[in-house]
């Protein structure tokens, strides 16, 4: 076939499948249906809908109205966009829509009036959604959410950079649309939490490789990069499958719900993003449903380090800095700025202060996290039982960037822990790019 045939054949499927306007129908199912769960958790099943899918986290502003857009993300290579005005508003919001149509915009990304999302929108992990969570949210966002007149921002990207008319291909090339179906063989939790995190939990979004074609590059279990961890605006988002160390191969299922309903645990503490998904989210989660997701995530096997050796604890450095040797590069600054809260063991104090000896954060490959929350600090855990101390405050005005450099490959290199050193051109580099006064190169889905 002539590559002319082909690409003609590519946009015309890709038209075609952007027509299809079929509304999904599916069984209720313990896995797939969310009302048993949302009457555990005390809230409406669309309320709960909504909060599996984390809406308010990109349709909502501090200084804007609840659910009406204008969150700004900036699309890689093309520009910037503004989040929409989800409430049942009819001039600005989705009051206007039908259930299919809502149906089709949340599964293939093509709005009523035909204009094709971005996939900044994650409609491709939205896809895997029941016909009953599809529904209850609708019928959520229809009757109980306060309808807004915000009116929508026009986005910034210019002329040819403007390829909403390419997404249909996309989706063609890159996207499933298919409703999840429980996998015969497995448990009522392992299916419960395959659905929540492959579909309304996008977890993906964030901690899944992405291709050229800007796609995860893994969206299930079987995929080896599903979950595998992935650098997003200048931070790594941690590998959530059996990776022994900087993944979840330590942690039992039981941790792994603890940290998505408090935001902490032994091995580490919410930061970045990860804290707004906490907040809006997860905390409001039933236990059965914290505890599926556990399950299904712990049963992701290694990637990276399928042969690593496991995490061994040393006391070396603690004793040098109890004796107040500092020979060690970057002890001093640890000690000085760092040990009042993670102490000269780096256990820190569970559970208002994280861990750095052993944390998975530490041993990642990718030190971006552990740079850019020494620079920038990070956003509160509120867990509803009081206040919360796990906030990182910044050192980007009081630290070098040698500093931190020395400070941070002295972390990564005592207690145990076996990562790569951190160079002070790394720590510029993310100085530079999450620089709060020209913060104009964080992409989609910002870690802030």
């Amino acid at each position: 076939m002539s590559l002319y045939k082909l690409s003609l054949s590519l946009v015309v499927a890709g038209l075609v499948a952007g027509c299809n306007s079929d509304t999904v129908t599916t069984e209720s199912t313990f896995a797939t249906d969310s009302a048993a769960q949302a009457q555990a958790a005390g809230i409406s099943h669309g309320e709960y809908v909504a909060r599996l899918g984390n809406c308010v986290a990109c349709h909502s502003t501090p200084e804007g109205e609840p659910l009406a857009g204008g969150l700004k993300m900036a699309v890689p290579m093309l520009g910037n966009i503004y989040a929409t005005n989800i409430t049942p508003d009819p001039q600005n919001g989705i009051g206007e829509y039908s259930f299919d149509e809502f149906d089709r915009v949340m599964r293939t990304g093509v709005a009523r009036d035909g204009h094709r999302l971005y996939p900044a929108m994650p409609y491709p992990s939205y896809a895997k959604m029941s016909e009953q969570d599809m529904r209850a949210l609708y019928d959520f966002l229809m009757n109980d959410v306060q309808a807004s007149a915000q009116p929508n921002l026009p986005e910034e990207i210019e002329g040819i950079r403007d390829v909403r008319w390419a997404m249909g291909i996309w989706n063609v090339l890159a996207a499933e649309d298919d409703a999840y179906e429980p996998v015969a063989g497995q448990s009522d939790g392992w299916n419960r939490g395959a659905y929540l995190v492959q579909g309304l939990g996008h977890c993906g979004a964030c901690h899944t490789p992405r291709g050229l074609l800007m796609q995860e590059k893994g969206t299930e279990d079987g995929d080896s990069d599903f979950l595998s961890g992935a650098p997003l605006d200048h931070w790594s988002a941690s590998s959530l499958n059996g990776d022994i160390n900087s993944g979840l191969g330590r942690w039992s299922e039981a941790d792994v719900a603890e940290f998505l309903q408090t935001g902490h645990n032994k091995f580490g503490t919410a930061f970045g993003t990860m804290v707004e998904v906490i907040n809006n989210s997860t905390r409001h989660m039933s236990d059965t449903d914290l505890a599926a997701m556990a399950e299904y995530m712990k049963s992701l096997p290694a990637n990276v380090e399928a042969n690593a050796t496991p995490y061994v604890a040393s006391t070396a450095e603690a004793d040098q800095l109890t004796a107040l040797d500092f020979s060690k590069t970057g002890s001093s600054t640890y000690y000085e700025y760092c040990s009042n809260c993670h102490v000269t063991s780096g256990v820190g104090y569970y559970p208002y202060q994280p861990p750095l000896a052993s944390n998975p954060v530490v041993m990642d490959p990718d030190p971006s996290s552990l740079i850019n929350i020494t620079l920038n600090g990070s956003l509160r855990v509120f867990t509803g039982q009081g206040p919360d101390v796990n906030d990182m405050p910044y050192f980007r005005q009081l630290l070098s960037d040698q500093q931190i450099a020395d400070t941070l490959t002295f972390i990564r290199s005592s207690w145990g822990n076996t990562a790569a050193p951190v160079t002070a051109a790394q720590v510029t580099e993310i100085r530079d790019a999450t620089d709060p006064t020209r913060n104009d190169d964080i992409f989609v889905l910002r870690m802030k």
